[in-house]
């Protein structure tokens, strides 16, 4: 017996569509500050994300539940026979269409973010590495944090 009706499962989705926009659009922030080098505000961005990624759970787990109480699984192939169920839902099959495109937006700008999080890492620890690097005898800067020239040499007035 399918108990789930299009006024339960249309609004889920059009929420998670809407969440799942406001989520691309912080992942496109992110890849913005990423690339042009503005990790200050890259904090308060994650937090966000974090909240909407909370929201997206729950909202994914009211569609399984929705599913479930139908007697569906809680995967594609549940919400396909969901819409079986359902042949006159257009408006609750054209949100799906648009979920499932925004979620493959939204996993392919976090594999972009991550490749770009990667290489920032990778820069920021060749600089370090330079910048301790002790196997040359010619250190950047002395005990004191004051450069000190590249021969170490100083001129001497007690000759």
């Amino acid at each position: 017996m399918m108990a789930t009706t299009s006024s339960d499962f249309l609004p889920t989705v059009n929420s998670e569509v809407a969440a799942l926009g406001t989520f691309i659009a912080l992942l496109e922030s992110e890849q913005r500050m990423l690339i042009a080098g503005e990790v200050d505000g890259l904090l308060e961005l994650v937090g966000q994300k974090n909240g909407l990624a909370a929201e997206l759970a729950a909202l994914a787990s009211r569609r399984t539940r929705l599913l479930a109480a139908s007697g569906l699984a809680s995967d594609r192939a549940g919400v396909l026979a969901w819409f079986d169920a359902y042949p006159g839902e257009t408006r609750a099959r054209a949100a799906w269409a648009s979920l499932l495109t925004l979620a493959s937006q939204a996993r392919e700008l976090n594999r972009v973010n991550g490749e770009l999080i990667q290489v920032r890492m990778r820069s920021n620890a060749q600089a370090l590495e330079i910048l301790l690097s002790s196997n040359t005898s010619a250190s950047l800067y002395g005990p004191d944090g004051q450069s000190t020239p590249v021969g170490g040499s100083r001129i001497s007035d007690s000759a």
